[in-house]
């Protein structure tokens, strides 16, 4: 099963992008330790190249290191932040919250329970949908399929979240447009 994750760090660049037009320099959240980190990096570069926008890479593993990374963006005068698609980040995710908020820092994360824990916004492939997927192929493989005879599924389904007293206390009003294209705005 495949979740795109690395795939939307494009999107990602352009909601915020949308939501700040003024923005230039963007932090990137990635976890060393992921497989995916570099390919993630590759994928910004290429996006912010386009935009004209500075990406910060900020490498953490570990909670300090969260800390440190929000530290650092702060330094940098950093304009948002994208967090890339980690499970070790999802399970800090309010961590990465507060810090966001803490910092003033309008963040977008990559799946809807950030939003539902006070983050910004985020766009990424629904979990719920995946895991519903996942039951499926593991009902197959359990009635005999050969799991190497089973395509590579995709996602399909993607939300994205906005949360409206997230932005209000960043200061921030959300564009209709992107509020029109929420797939849920959190009241």
């Amino acid at each position: 099963m495949s979740f795109l994750f690395t795939d939307l760090v494009a999107k990602h660049l352009g909601l915020l992008r949308e939501l700040l037009p003024r923005a230039v320099r963007i932090g990137l959240l990635v976890n060393p330790q992921n497989p995916n980190a570099d390919t993630l990096i590759k994928n910004a570069a290429t996006a912010a190249s386009s935009t004209g926008t500075d990406i910060i890479v900020l490498r953490a593993s570990d909670a300090s290191a969260i800390e440190d990374a929000f530290a650092t963006l702060a330094r940098a005068q950093a304009d948002a932040l994208m967090v890339g698609a980690d499970g070790y980040f999802f399970r800090r995710r309010v961590q990465l919250v507060t810090l966001a908020a803490r910092h003033g820092l309008p963040t977008v994360f990559t799946t809807r329970e950030y939003a539902e824990a006070g983050g910004l916004m985020s766009y990424g492939t629904s979990l719920s949908e995946a895991f519903q997927m996942t039951g499926l192929y593991t009902a197959r493989i359990l009635k005999g399929a050969k799991p190497a005879d089973l395509p590579v599924v995709q996602s399909t389904k993607f939300d994205f979240v906005i949360n409206i007293p997230t932005a209000r206390a960043l200061g921030l009003e959300v564009p209709p447009m992107l509020l029109a294209r929420a797939d849920e705005v959190i009241e």
